[in-house]
């Protein structure tokens, strides 16, 4: 993408190469940890995606996953990224930000 047609997508609104998000629900809290649940908009579905956040010292570290499932409804999207995120903490523990990366993919 040129530098031009980058500027012109700020002003329009477009872009190639990102898909609207959908809206945000609540984050949840699972252990010592915030799950926001984040599913992309992919046509007439929801992409699985989420962030994990937790305090580590005062800093925010955060993981962000993205999956292979999709949904035709908002609704089971974010119930399922919220299932996620929770199994996600529990199958990692502590490793999860064991080498306190301020943000990676998991």
């Amino acid at each position: 993408m040129s530098i031009l047609s980058s500027i012109l997508s700020v002003f329009t609104g477009g872009s190639k190469s990102s898909a609207p998000a959908a809206p945000a629900a609540e984050p949840q809290a699972h252990q010592d940890c915030l799950i926001h649940a984040e599913p992309i908009r992919e046509g007439s579905q929801y992409r699985l995606a989420g962030r994990i956040e937790k305090q580590v010292d005062g800093e925010t570290l955060q993981r962000v996953f993205i999956r292979a499932d999709v949904f035709t409804s908002l609704d089971d999207a974010l119930e399922c990224t919220f299932r996620k995120g929770r199994q996600i903490i529990d199958q990692n523990g502590a490793a999860l930000f064991a080498d306190r990366e301020k943000s990676r993919a998991v």
